[in-house]
């Protein structure tokens, strides 16, 4: 028994060698299998090879050719001889102004010698308080300032406005160019017994004539609109209700430039007078001369100077007018314009005032 157990025993072990040979033997197979030896190039394919070097040393390589950029000429290297300027096309679609204003005549002040200033007339009523600005120009160069307004406004009747024979009710739009005109407006609707209707739109020139509007109606109910000192603030709102048949009350003396600008628009309307400007008495006052500059405002004023005058001689009295009708009417009327405003330097003719006496008051 112990014979065969021995037996055994060895025979496992040299089965066991056996096995370790056999795995040693495959694994240097698999080595030798991942690493194939290098076959020899036959002689014919080698000859191949060169032929085919051989032919593609021989042929030249094909130029490329980048394509040639064309010179463009700046047109700053032209000479200025061979420009040609060509005048600009204007757009269809482009916006035209919807109303031109006439260009203003061109004013001529006199080149008299500008004596000392230490008295001024203004023609206008006098302030209720000191905020003005003639009070402050006053204070800035010492002077003696009168205030006495040169004319009146007053309304006309009933019976004078209905010998225009405008009805009232048969427009539909009120243009208001200052408070008078508001005033005399609704002055005329009572005394005729006229009911202004709800429905009526009103075109006032600026922000303050809309404001006074609630002197006679409920603002918040009633269409008004307003500019910003002009007429032509007020075009494109006119436009847009230019179905609507327009009423301008005016005085007998009024500005031509509405009427051109209505005109222009092609905008159906009525002018009526509702008020005129009258002369006023300036009887208390003795001597104009006594007073160094007189400011006038209207073509009125200048009117009234002349018939409460007749016999005023200029002499040394400056006369300061301000806009261009105002300053047309003292040259019409034979008199010597000093001061001009509005001027490019001074839009005011209190600013106008006080540069003119600046210089006078130097010598």
């Amino acid at each position: 028994m112990a014979a065969k157990k021995i037996k055994s025993k060895s025979l496992r072990k040299g089965r066991g060698k056996a096995n370790k040979a056999k795995k040693s033997k495959s694994v240097k197979r698999s080595f030798t299998r991942s690493k194939p030896k290098k076959k020899p190039l036959k002689k014919k394919a080698i000859k191949k090879a060169k032929k085919i070097l051989s032919k593609v040393k021989a042929k030249p390589a094909k130029k490329v050719l980048k394509p040639v950029k064309k010179a463009v000429v700046k047109p700053e290297k032209i000479q200025k001889k061979e420009e040609v300027v060509l005048p600009k096309k204007e757009r269809k679609n482009a916006k035209q102004p919807l109303y031109v204003p006439p260009p203003l005549p061109v004013i001529e002040v006199s080149n008299h010698p500008k004596s000392r200033v230490k008295n001024i007339l203004v023609s206008q009523p006098k302030p209720e308080n000191d905020k003005n600005p003639y009070v402050e120009l006053a204070r800035k160069h010492a002077l003696y300032t009168d205030f006495r307004q040169f004319i009146k406004v007053e309304g006309l009747s009933a019976i004078d406005f209905r010998a225009q024979r405008v009805d009232i009710l048969q427009h539909q739009a009120v243009i208001l160019t200052s408070k008078q005109s508001v005033d005399h407006y609704f002055r005329v609707c009572n005394e005729m017994r006229i009911t202004v209707p709800e429905t009526m739109k009103y075109f006032c020139i600026n922000e303050q004539t809309a404001y006074y509007l609630q002197k006679y109606i409920q603002y918040r109910k009633r269409k008004i609109f307003f500019g910003h000192g002009t007429i032509l603030d007020l075009v494109d709102v006119i436009r847009k209700n230019r179905e609507e048949k327009f009423l301008l009350p005016v005085s007998d003396v009024h500005k031509e430039q509405i009427v051109d600008f209505l005109d222009e628009l092609q905008i159906t309307y009525t002018k009526a007078v509702f008020y005129r400007t009258v002369s006023a008495d300036l009887t208390d006052i003795k001597n104009l001369n006594e007073y160094d500059v007189l400011v006038f405002f209207t073509p009125a004023g200048i009117k009234s100077l002349k018939q409460n005058f007749p016999a005023f001689k200029q002499n040394n009295t400056r006369i300061a007018a301000f806009g261009h009708a105002t300053a047309q009417t003292v040259k019409q009327l034979g008199y010597r314009l000093d001061v001009f405003a509005p001027n490019p330097q001074n839009p005011s003719m209190s600013g106008a005032l006080d540069a003119y006496i600046k210089e006078a008051n130097k010598r």
